[in-house]
């Protein structure tokens, strides 16, 4: 057996890098995803990495301020992960204008749609986006000029597009805003002979530099942006209310402490330097790139041509065969547990639960936690519905969700101002739970359905998030779920539960004696197995307890989708823990956790990962899977994830994202369809 040590444990941003890669993975995967869809991978992995450097990286150079003797004494080492991170990222963005250049651009190309560079436009065309550059974009630039010895470094806004223009003048530096955020990045221009043409915003401005700078002679012209700090930081969070601090702080967003600034690496290294002295940039947060950034823009590149076949086929929406034609949800709840799974089914059937408890005569309290509120929407409706008709509603808004806080605060007061009772965030801690509790009177008694789930109360995110819900008449589920909410409003300080994981308070030590009831099956030689699906596992004391576990002989499958700090496959350490990715058409969100305890099975899902905020620091909700029929469903579910042999990678110390190989007379599961496919044939 291996002893452990600190080596043990990967960093978890670097291998947050790993995940990103995966994504990457799949904008070449030219088998299984259409041009347009791989277009669309590119953008995540950039919004993806946009976000971990507004974050994860800025709180590292938070942790350089730290004094050095501390940092030694913690094992920190920002300085170093810093440089690690962005050595990977620099190979990740050669590789990500590999695939944009020599892969996506001539596929468009082959289907007859031409993305236009400046050097590229007709005569017909520059009269084109010449009236285009008139009537839609010369009223939102901002024209600067900056003399490069200045005192005073210029502001560039967070996440904002700007050319930075060098003139033959070289004590004279110009800035020129890309209006991204205020008109469409890409235009269609006029089609010609079935041949369609799109070109950037960038390069109409591109074509005007020289005018825009009359009396320069412009002698470079290259692309630039700032990431800034996402993170808020609020001092004294225990006074006053922590709602309107977050919301009063939301504009530090846009002024926080560069994290990286992207240029187009064909800049020269004295431009560079000037730059970065002008903006006052460190050398570690400079970040070469292509010629164009903000690819999160290509979520909205557009398709004149109408061709279904550079998209992915759309997927039929599965009938719940008990919820679809139910007039009486509360019947069709108390008689049996329902599942459902999005994207495969619709969030209607929440949006429809809460709808009918808001007109329904005998119910009395609806209760729900919103980590992420939508806009405008059925479910929101339906909660002002229940204030008119007299309902007791009390909302508890998660104020901290990092970029909802406004959102979600500006619902949280529309709610309040039509009698909601409405609870915003505790200091030091968040509330994650997905948890949904309706009070009806049934014969004089208050009867409590519940609905727990793996992702956000959001019709949107659940048309691309894979995720799980449960409906439950439960008595004791309802019953402790209600205990969950009392301690929210403030009512008990600890609820006691013996059905419900409940996070900071019974999911730690509920799950480590789980496993070592596995371990110890392994060790008196009966089957001892741990099936687990996350997002993201990064607990020491989980994944230490796993080492022991695979130590002892149990057999430990999981499916970890983000970034991992436990080391899989070891000899002597893991080599009995098996762990795959999958990344697909949607984003896995669910969290399952099946225990197979002696035969007699445990089965959980719910909002909670095996990170140590997870456990620890936020109010998290798992529920076991009592009804055997679900049960069944939820295995048969897992069962298909795991053999996955089309868009599985394999999680090894190398981390090196190999795909699961398939023997060639193999069955070919690409699991995202094949649940489909199963859930289909279960609910017809």
């Amino acid at each position: 057996m291996i002893k452990l040590d600190d080596t043990n444990y990967r960093h978890r941003d670097l291998n947050w890098l790993s995940f990103n890669e995966r994504v990457l993975q799949e904008a070449e995967d030219v088998e299984h995803n259409p041009v347009y869809e791989r277009l669309k991978f590119l953008a995540i992995y950039s919004t993806n990495l946009d976000e971990f450097f507004r974050v994860r990286v800025s709180q590292l150079r938070q942790l350089k301020r730290v004094k050095k003797s501390v940092r030694k004494q913690l094992s920190l080492e920002p300085n170093k992960i810093v440089k690690e991170i962005k050595k990977t990222v620099q190979e990740q963005q050669e590789r990500f204008g590999d695939i944009f250049r020599k892969q996506i651009i001539p596929e468009l190309k082959e289907n007859h749609i031409h993305l236009l560079t400046s050097k590229d436009y007709n005569e017909a065309q520059k009269e084109e986006i010449d009236a285009y550059f008139k009537s839609h974009i010369k009223e939102h630039l901002e024209v600067r000029t900056v003399a490069t010895d200045t005192d005073e470094s210029i502001f560039l806004e967070n996440q904002s597009l700007y050319f930075c223009v060098r003139f033959k003048d070289d004590k004279q530096i110009g800035f020129v805003n890309i209006p991204s955020d205020k008109i469409e990045r890409f235009i269609t221009l006029a089609q010609n002979n079935e041949e369609h043409y799109i070109t950037f915003i960038d390069d109409i401005i591109h074509t005007r530099i020289k005018e825009l700078f009359p009396d320069q002679t412009v002698r470079a012209i290259h692309e630039i942006k700032m990431s800034r700090d996402a993170e808020l930081y609020l001092d004294d969070e225990m006074d006053g209310i922590l709602a309107d601090k977050i919301y009063a702080s939301l504009k530090q967003r846009h002024q926080g402490q560069p994290t990286r600034l992207l240029y187009d690496a064909s800049m020269s290294p004295e431009d560079v330097k000037s730059l970065r002295k002008l903006l006052n940039v460190g050398k570690v947060d400079m970040m070469p790139g292509g010629r164009y950034h903000n690819f999160n823009d290509f979520f909205s590149f557009p398709d004149p041509s109408g061709n279904a076949d550079l998209h992915f086929k759309k997927q039929t929406t599965i009938h719940h065969k008990a919820l679809e034609d139910s007039e009486d949800y509360f019947k069709t709840i108390r008689e049996k547990d329902q599942l459902v799974h999005f994207p495969f089914m619709t969030f209607n059937y929440v949006e429809r639960f809460v709808a009918q408890a808001s007109t329904d005569l005998e119910v009395t309290d609806i209760k729900i936690s919103l980590y992420r509120v939508a806009d405008e929407s059925p479910l929101t409706t339906a909660l002002l519905k229940a204030l008119e008709n007299g309902k007791k509603v009390l909302i508890f808004i998660e104020a901290k969700a990092r970029f909802d806080e406004k959102n979600n605060i500006t619902w949280g007061r529309k709610f309040e101002e039509k009698g909601a009772k409405v609870i915003y965030s505790y200091p030091r801690i968040k509330v994650h739970s997905k948890i949904l509790l309706i009070r009806r009177l049934e014969d004089g008694k208050k009867r409590n359905y519940v609905y727990i789930g793996t992702g956000n109360f959001n019709a949107k995110t659940s048309k691309i998030y894979s995720d799980h819900g449960l409906f439950s008449a439960n008595k004791k589920i309802g019953k402790e779920l209600n205990r969950v909410f009392r301690v929210l409003d403030g009512e008990l300080i600890v609820p006691r539960n013996k059905h419900l994981l409940v996070s900071p308070f019974t999911t730690r030590r509920t799950f480590e004696r789980m496993i070592n009831e596995e371990i110890d099956h392994a060790r008196q030689g009966k089957r001892a197995e741990i099936r687990i699906k996350m997002n993201s596992l990064e607990d020491k004391e989980m994944i230490r307890l796993l080492y022991k576990a695979s130590q002892e002989g149990v057999k430990i499958r999981m499916l970890v989708r983000g970034f991992t700090s436990l080391v899989p496959g070891v000899k002597g350490l893991s080599e009995n823990i098996y762990m795959t990715s999958v990344l697909d058409r949607y984003l896995e969100h669910g969290r399952i956790y099946h225990f197979h305890n002696d035969g007699d099975e445990k089965l959980y899902i719910g909002s909670a990962d095996w990170m140590t905020r997870n456990l620890d620091r936020r109010i998290e909700v798992l529920v076991p899977i009592i009804d055997k029929d679900c049960k069944n469903e939820l295995k048969a579910i897992l069962d298909i994830q795991i053999n996955d042999n089309c868009k599985a990678r394999i999680q090894n110390a190398k981390e090196d994202n190999t795909f699961v190989k398939r023997d060639t007379d193999a069955v070919k599961i690409r699991s995202q369809y094949a649940i489909f496919d199963f859930l289909k044939e279960q609910h017809t």
